[in-house]
């Protein structure tokens, strides 16, 4: 990624332009790591064999460049084991077994997740979209295990950090309110 991201900046720069960098993953976190990866296994155990072949042959035919390379990797299919589907320290490809789009997640506790945002910000990644199954709860355990673990400098960038307009928590967040005056 870094070889890439630094290629992409130098074209841009040839032009006099800046880029920023950003990617989309889903996020599977639990308080330890086996807990993670249990958590993932779940996730793919109810898929039936005749389901993942009719995506992947599905993804194979589309003319993104990634998806296609998400179904190679997946090997239409046949690869459904950890071993197959960790294509790096903790990044974990089996949501694309029948996910079209992001197909992959960081897998594992608060520490190693956290250690691999940080290893991508540090890469020049500087937009993150996350997600998870169940949506809003794996939301509440990355805002509560991972979130804080974050480098100050990482979670000032973050979106919703900054004040963009005059909204109501402007008031609630930044001043505490005394009690009238009688």
């Amino acid at each position: 990624m870094a070889k890439k991201v630094a290629d992409v900046r130098a074209r841009a720069a040839k032009h006099g332009r800046t880029v920023r960098f950003g990617i989309r993953l889903h996020v599977i976190v639990r308080e330890t790591e086996d807990q993670a990866w249990q958590a993932a296994e779940d996730l793919i155990s109810r898929l039936d064999d005749d389901t993942v072949i009719r995506a992947q042959a599905a993804f194979a035919k589309m003319d993104s460049v990634g998806q296609r390379r998400m179904a190679a990797l997946h090997a239409g299919g046949k690869k459904r084991t950890r071993a197959d589907l960790e294509i790096s320290p903790n990044l974990w490809a089996g949501v694309g077994l029948v996910r079209g789009g992001a197909g992959t997640a960081l897998v594992g506790d608060p520490k190693t997740v956290a250690a691999r945002i940080e290893e991508y910000a540090a890469l020049g990644l500087d937009t993150f979209v996350l997600s998870g199954y169940p949506h809003l709860e794996e939301a509440y355990r990355f805002a509560e295990l991972v979130f804080p673990l974050l480098s100050r400098k990482l979670r000032e960038s973050l979106p919703g950090t900054r004040l963009s307009g005059p909204f109501g928590e402007v008031v609630a967040n930044n001043y505490v309110p005394r009690a009238a005056q009688s």
